[in-house]
């Protein structure tokens, strides 16, 4: 049933997405300006250097842990402009790390930029997973149904899946997203970290409801079906649809905690204390370590994702 061709004209859902973000006339490959402040949307690296400083702190764990590798490899899968692994370079120089930007490159499963065995490496991905082409399943008296595009309008199709969704409720289906942890799984990391928003169980985010997202010039908005290609499409990330994380899902805030975020904030307005009577650009530094806290931190916004950790 779920194998049946859709009518013609019609794009499931994942295609539609993939379209509009990867194609000829897509956001990323057209229209849009990715992250950033003067970009579409601030991920959690833009806020300033101190999210790559935590995580910093964390891969020096790590490092320790694994015996102090000489290199210690560390890919950024999805990197962007890079600015995590530059807050990382900066918050450790003296580490022998060898930081690797993996850029991702049409519907984003295809990784084929990471070798095939992934020993002792460290694998980080921010804000990547939600952005993976997604299809959308709904719950309905009649059974479930899987959203196809047709012309600018919906089609529902009967499909057979084994998703847990409540009855007259919609949810992501993230077949793109768990082939993609899979499959890095697969080539042996020492260690996989991801963050994204999302919530932990599909029918949470189903009864939720608001799970698409779609970002331009730091607008957000909740229709995908509206100027195809002139917004990012994203959607909130249900983790049980993924690889369990072996070490935990825990929420951001909880994370950078843990990894010390508190520590660089007080040394950071300590340093400014000692330098406010002719403060320098590393001073000024210091200082934004306090709001950037405040953004990392937030229980409303970027404190609420979530970050899933895998050790091999």
């Amino acid at each position: 049933m779920g194998d049946e061709p859709p009518a013609r004209g019609a794009e499931r859902f994942d295609r539609y997405v993939e379209r509009c973000l990867y194609g000829a006339d897509g956001f990323y490959s057209v229209h849009g300006q990715a992250g950033g402040r003067n970009g579409d949307f601030i991920t959690s690296p833009e806020v300033g250097p101190l999210f790559g400083a935590v995580v910093a702190q964390a891969i020096d764990g790590w490092w320790e842990e694994l015996g102090r590798p000489d290199p210690l490899v560390v890919y950024d899968v999805g990197c962007g402009p890079g600015r995590l692994l530059r807050s990382i370079a900066a918050a450790k120089p003296d580490r022998p790390w060898k930081l690797i930007g993996v850029d991702i490159a049409g519907a984003g499963a295809d990784i084929a930029a990471l070798p095939s065995r992934l020993d002792g490496a460290i694998v980080l991905a921010n804000e990547l997973l939600d952005n993976l082409p997604f299809r959308v399943v709904e719950h309905t008296e009649a059974g479930l149904h899987e959203i196809y595009v047709t012309d600018g309008r919906e089609e529902r199709r009967p499909v057979e899946l084994d998703v847990d969704i409540p009855i007259g409720c919609r949810a992501p289906y993230v077949e793109l997203a768990a082939r993609f942890v899979t499959d890095v799984l697969e080539r042996r990391p020492a260690r996989l970290c991801l963050f994204d928003y999302g919530a932990p169980t599909t029918s949470e985010l189903a009864r939720r409801g608001g799970w698409i997202r779609t970002y331009r010039q730091h607008e957000r908005g909740d229709d995908p079906l509206f100027e195809p290609g002139r917004w990012d499409i994203t959607c909130d990330v249900p983790w049980d649809q993924l690889p369990p994380p072996t070490d935990g899902l825990e929420r951001q805030a909880d994370v950078l905690r843990r990894w010390g975020i508190d520590d660089l904030v007080t040394e950071g307005r300590d340093h400014w204390a000692a330098n406010a009577h002719a403060p320098d650009v590393a001073a000024l530094r210091m200082r934004s370590r306090i709001g950037e806290a405040e953004a990392l931190l937030d229980p409303n916004g970027l404190g609420r994702w979530l970050v899933g950790l895998w050790s091999i």
